[in-house]
């Protein structure tokens, strides 16, 4: 474990036994999707590599497309007056994003950071769920990046081809255009997709701890004492934080700037001199989807697990409920400790309502619980129920608790922008 402590992408991975497991092949794959993003940082070579891909496709490469290939005197069609806006969110992700993953990889190994070397202590059903979350991670990465590129490829292919006359090339114009145009996708490529898999990283922290939190709700349904209670929601509310405390800057700042990119480009394709069309912000337009994108795989990941965490609650509420009128029917007027086991006061698949929205919650739902009254004391189930109202858990940013509330404005406000300059955009198609 000290050596994966060096690098998100540790070199020693025949001796670590975990790659016999289910999670450690999922693993492997994980770690050779990170390979080809040039993120292994396991030695100086490496990170020297990584960090001069990252100087090329991502400041670079922008920075020569700008200012040679602007085209401020090629026609109505080909130039590209939003450019400078496309260019400067993008690579801003990505600084924001390597840089992140970078400070990652010098404190953690990639098993530490994705809890990966705390499924020892977890059931078989909390492990297989994270490995099937492993396995669709890359997947999920290809789902969201590759749409946008292929559009970006098709207005690369159509800039190039319809204005090679009018754009600056060196030498053999075509062969000048086609390495152009190859370094422009994979700048494009390279940036987004950092962005989306810290993104993504994020995700993956998340569902762990939600699958903990639904293995958790089960031990309302059986014979459980307090102590135990009590000390699994330390163990999560632990995790909670350090989620929180690892990612409470990544979060922020593409918060801030997926709002301040958003924002600056309402102001540009307002102004009255500005001519709209498909051309000219379709490029924009994309940035603008692979950016919200991004923010909202952090912002429902860190809205569900919240929601999840709170709902134990109500969850311990509701069967302490149970628990005390039972122990009521037993003695009336007494607040004893029944020695008897009522295995079942109410059945706990008793159908008040339809439970179509129920179904595969196990956190938040109507059902009622078993009922063991002789397993806990009246002043102990109060007592819990009391530390959980006062001491909820979720994804806080700054001591800010992340809720539905506030996630829900925020991404309102986001979508009401993305969806205003894709408006725009196809109204102006013509």
């Amino acid at each position: 474990m000290e050596n994966e402590t060096q690098s998100l992408l540790p070199k020693n991975r025949s001796s670590n036994p975990s790659y016999s497991t289910p999670e450690g092949l999922e693993l492997r794959s994980f770690r050779l999707g990170l390979n080809w993003f040039c993120l292994d940082q396991s030695n100086l070579w490496k990170v020297s590599l990584s960090w001069s891909f990252f100087f090329v496709l991502a400041i670079g490469v922008p920075i020569i497309s700008h200012y040679v290939l602007l085209c401020s005197n090629c026609d109505e069609k080909h130039r590209r007056p939003y450019d400078a806006v496309v260019q400067l969110s993008l690579s801003s992700f990505a600084a924001v994003s390597f840089i992140s993953l970078s400070s990652w990889a010098r404190k953690y190994g990639i098993r530490k950071f994705l809890f990966l070397d705390k499924l020892c202590d977890v059931s078989d059903k909390v492990r297989k769920g994270y490995a099937e979350e492993l396995q669709k991670s890359m997947k999920l990465l290809c789902v969201f990046v590759l749409p946008c590129l292929a559009a970006d490829s098709a207005y690369r292919i159509w800039w190039y081809a319809t204005g090679a006359s009018q754009i600056p090339y060196l030498g053999n114009m075509y062969v000048s255009d086609i390495i152009v145009c190859a370094l422009q996708l994979a700048s494009w490529l390279y940036r987004t997709s950092i962005f989306i898999l810290a993104c993504i990283f994020y995700q993956l922290t998340c569902h762990l701890q939600i699958l903990r939190l639904e293995d958790f709700a089960q031990v309302f349904q059986k014979e459980t004492e307090v102590r135990s209670i009590l000390a699994e929601h330390l163990r999560i509310r632990r995790n909670l934080r350090i989620i929180s405390h690892r990612f409470r800057l990544f979060l922020l700042l593409s918060l801030v700037l997926v709002s301040a990119s958003q924002f600056f480009a309402l102001l540009m394709t307002t102004r009255t001199t500005t001519a709209v069309n498909i051309y000219e912000v379709g490029e924009l337009a994309l940035c603008s989807i692979s950016l919200v994108t991004g923010l909202f795989i952090c912002l429902r990941s860190a809205t569900k697990i919240t929601h999840r965490a709170q709902a134990i609650t109500g969850l311990a509420a509701k069967w302490h409920v149970c628990a005390t009128i039972n122990s009521f029917d037993e003695a009336d007027g007494e607040t004893p400790m029944a020695q008897i086991v009522s295995p079942q006061m109410y059945p706990v698949d008793v159908d008040w309502e339809s439970d179509e929205e129920d179904e595969g919650d196990d956190l938040d739902n109507t059902k009622l619980v078993p009922i063991f009254a002789h397993t806990v004391s009246f002043q102990k189930r109060q007592a819990l129920v009391t530390y959980l109202e006062h001491n909820r858990a979720g994804i806080t940013v700054y001591g800010f608790m992340v809720d539905r509330t506030g996630i829900h404005t925020i991404f309102g406000i986001e979508l009401a922008l993305l969806l205003w300059l894709l408006n725009k955009t196809i109204v102006n198609l013509t």
